[in-house]
């Protein structure tokens, strides 16, 4: 990796399991990755097989401990944080979440739903504040 701009968001691609490649090793489906109008590399994102099990070790990693042994509340604090990174448009994942957190797919289900309830009610009363959104 010749560019500097390479170089300094190789870790970032990393972390989010991507690839930073060379203008040579780019192919369709990469995402080109312009300085001052020339294409310097590309990013390649990161394969989607595998990537709830990424999503939900990265969790782990956050909490400091396994999932199953999390408490009531940070399960639902994780069902929230994998929400947010997207891991519930995956295929299967609510049943594969509810296996690794060691309850049954309608308490998942429960936890997303008062997540919705939860931000609702925020919502509504930040707008009865004034407060923008």
């Amino acid at each position: 990796m010749a560019h500097r701009y390479l170089e300094a968001i190789a870790g970032l691609a990393s972390a989010l399991g991507a690839q930073v490649v060379t203008v040579d090793e780019i192919r369709a489906g990469d995402i080109p990755l312009v300085w001052e109008g020339h294409t310097i590399g590309g990013f390649r994102p990161p394969d989607l097989h595998g990537a709830l099990e990424r999503l939900m070790g990265d969790v782990e990693r956050d909490f400091g401990m396994t999932l199953p042994s999390l408490s009531r509340e940070d399960k639902q604090m994780a069902v929230r944080m994998l929400e947010e990174r997207g891991a519930f448009t995956l295929r299967r994942s609510v049943e594969e979440v509810a296996d690794a957190l060691g309850v049954s797919r309608f308490t998942v289900y429960n936890y997303l739903n008062r997540d919705d309830i939860n931000r609702d009610d925020i919502n509504r009363d930040e707008l009865s504040r004034g407060v923008p959104r």
